[in-house]
Order: structure tokens, then C-alpha cells, then sequence
């Protein structure tokens, strides 16, 4: 696995009952997975004869980030190494505007965007208003406008709303290709996880409700509470479509807006384990990262589907609380049917450090449980 943080870590977690030998690309010995995979390499995955090196003698590389040059996986998979998900598929998930040209191009709901050159052309985008770029775009045109880095954004970098031509300059500093899409008037923000294997075995979990707090994701309930049963297969089928006509092997992550005229857009992709599908280590059958694994590997795929009728999943970002463990053994004594995920990072304001778990049969203990107890380990509340 490329890359050293909280999603190889838990990838590795979920491949030791599967008899897998782990070999992990980190950036420093610090890293969340370095600390437990014993057999780490240290390494730049932007140098193509480090990627050669690490990747001699393993049976397939895959990913904990969208990072690696696609030019480099190319170069890896035209040498015989098994690379999954490929280049040809991962791009979609490196580059916004690859992405929203393919979805395009295969009939996939999207809101409205194009590329833009300049904050004058973000002013004409803002103009064109509703139906110039998809006869599927959500909402009228005009400003607020998002506008998005196509390469290296995630949990809220590398996005802007933007209010006026003024306000469109900053994107532009980084002299990189800027996408603009409308500000979707969502009702809610939805995920569709699912995993496909090379031979082309699939399976979709339920679909989740997403809540962002300063574009990271905060928390998550499975399934979606209140969402019509003839909308959530649709997003299944949807993410479904999606992972075959790209040909993604292993997880798929397809965030969704559901719109207020009942439709559902999308609005990213993420090809590997996924914070909206991080609920399924203790409240499905298999949980993403060991179906990735299953995936990327070309073996069966494991049931997805949910062990209680609700599981909710609260982030705990860093706060002012350098030291948890007082607050972790507060937790686990406080509710021992709690499940306490801890990355191993250094606490830093906003810094993802964790996440906590609750399911079982009632909605609202299940979210207060998970609520207070990530709120306790953020320092928020003392009691």
C-alpha cells in the first residue's frame, strides 16, 4: 500500500485475519500506519524509482491516497505490476475535470460546471445560469459559484465559494486549471459505497448521510435516515454503474447532493476506503477496507450489509486537549458498547485523530452515545 495514514492503517488491521503480508510506502516512521505494519519502507511516492523499488515482488500496490502521478502508475503497470485501482480509472479521482468530462460522457448527473481561465470567466460561468453545461444541473445560475483546484484538494482544500469576480482571484494564485460548479441548494449530502473486484463481482453497502463541518466530514448515519427506498437504490446503481463503466477495481466512494426536488448529483469521487464508509469496521458484516482488500486481490467479496438497523460514526478532530487518554478511558467506562477508533497521530487543531461508533436499534441513543463521546475526546464537554 502507497501511502502512511489512518486508511492504511486500518487496511492493514482488516488484512491480518485475511493472511495478508503487508508492505507499506510512508512518508516517516511517525506515520498512522508505519506504527503498526512491520515491513515499511520510507519513501517520496512522486519518485518513479522509488515506486519501482518498493513495488518489486508484490503481488498488487493499491492506495491509501489519489496522489501518485498517474504517468508513474503507468509506468509501473506497463512493466507487469499489478496496479488497482489503474491509472486509467484513478485519474477520475486525481483530477476533477477528467472526472467531470467522463461522468458527462457516460449520462451521469452532475451540477452544472466547466473549466475556467480567469475570474472574469467565473463571472460569465455565474451568468450562463441553469442548463448551458447538463440539462441535469441543479440550481439556477448566478453567484455563490464553488470553484475547485482539479488536482490535490481534499477535506475542504483547494475549494472556495465565491461570492463575486473579486472573491474568484484566490483559486487562480496556485497556476493551476480551476473548475467552477454551481452551489447546489442540497437538502443533505449523501455517500454510495462500493467495491468491485477485476472479475467484475461487485457490491454496494447502504447509503449513508453525510455531515461536513468546514468541508471535513464530521459525521455519518447508515443507512440515510428517511431516504425513499426507490432513491437509495437509484444511488446504489448508480455508484455501481460508475465503478464499471470506469473500471475501478477495489472501493468506490460517490458523494452525492440530494436535491430538494428529490433528485440525487454528483459531487465527488474517491477511489479507496472512504471517511463515509469508516462505520462499516464495526456496523457491517465486512467493512470497506477488508472488501478493498478482497477486491484488489480478485478474491470473493463479503456481505455488506448492516449488523443493526442504525450506525453512527463521529470524527473527533484535534482540539486545545493534547493528551486523550484520560478522556479514551473515560469514554470506554462511560459506555462499553462505544467503539473507540484512534489513528495514532499527534492531536493538532482540526487534525482527523479519530472516530468513535455506535449502532443498535434506536436512532437517537445511537447518535447522542456517538455524539458525547467524540465531543468528550475533543475536550468539547467535560461530563
Amino acid at each position: 500500500m502507497i501511502g502512511g495514514g489512518q486508511l492504511a492503517r486500518m487496511a492493514h488491521d482488516a488484512g491480518i485475519p485475511l493472511g495478508l503480508r503487508f508492505k507499506l510506502l510512508a512518508d516517516t516512521a511517525q506515520d498512522s500506519a508505519a506504527q503498526v505494519v512491520s515491513d515499511v519502507v520510507l519513501g517520496d511516492y512522486r519518485d518513479l524509482e522509488t515506486l519501482r523499488a518498493f513495488a518489486r515482488g508484490c503481488d498488487v500496490v493499491t492506495f491509501d491516497h489519489e496522489h501518485v502521478p498517474t504517468e508513474h502508475l503507468r509506468a509501473l503497470q506497463a512493466e507487469g505490476i499489478a496496479v488497482r485501482p489503474g491509472p486509467d480509472a484513478l485519474v477520475n479521482a486525481q483530477d476533477k475535470g477528467v472526472m467531470r468530462a467522463r461522468l458527462d460522457s457516460i449520462g451521469v448527473p452532475c451540477p452544472r460546471h466547466r473549466i475556467v481561465s480567469d475570474p472574469a470567466d467565473v463571472t460569465a460561468f455565474a451568468a450562463e445560469g441553469k442548463g448551458s453545461s447538463s440539462p441535469e444541473a441543479g440550481d439556477a445560475g448566478g453567484f455563490p459559484v464553488v470553484l475547485k483546484t482539479v488536482r490535490g484538494g481534499y477535506d475542504g482544500k483547494g475549494v472556495w465559494v465565491v461570492s463575486s469576480e473579486a472573491e474568484a482571484e484566490a483559486p487562480f494564485r496556485a497556476g493551476v486549471p480551476v473548475l467552477a460548479e454551481e452551489k447546489v441548494d442540497f437538502v443533505r449530502e449523501l455517500a454510495a459505497n462500493v467495491v468491485r473486484s477485476p472479475s467484475g463481482q461487485a457490491v454496494a453497502y447502504p447509503v449513508v448521510e453525510s455531515v461536513q463541518k468546514d468541508g471535513v466530514c464530521h459525521e455519518v448515519t447508515a443507512p440515510a435516515p428517511g431516504l425513499p427506498a426507490d432513491l437509495a437504490a437509484e444511488a446504489q446503481a448508480l455508484a455501481l454503474r460508475i465503478a464499471g463503466e470506469l473500471g475501478i477495481t477495489g472501493h468506490l466512494a460517490v458523494e452525492l447532493f440530494q436535491t430538494r426536488d428529490g433528485r440525487i448529483l454528483v459531487n465527488e469521487l474517491a477511489m479507496r476506503p472512504h471517511n463515509s464508509g469508516h462505520w462499516s469496521i464495526d456496523g457491517a458484516v465486512t467493512s470497506q477496507f477488508e472488501n478493498h482488500l478482497r477486491a484488489v486481490l480478485d478474491l470473493p467479496l463479503g456481505d455488506p450489509r448492516p449488523r443493526a438497523p442504525w450506525t453512527v460514526m463521529v470524527n473527533v478532530l484535534g482540539g486545545d486537549y493534547p493528551d486523550m487518554y484520560a478522556a479514551f478511558l473515560h469514554c470506554m467506562a462511560r459506555d462499553p458498547g462505544l467503539r473507540i477508533h484512534m489513528y495514532g497521530k499527534d492531536v493538532k487543531p482540526g487534525r482527523k485523530v479519530g472516530h468513535v461508533t455506535v449502532f443498535g436499534d434506536d436512532l437517537e441513543d445511537v447518535r447522542e452515545r456517538a455524539r458525547h463521546a467524540a465531543a468528550y475526546l475533543r475536550g468539547d464537554i467535560t461530563e
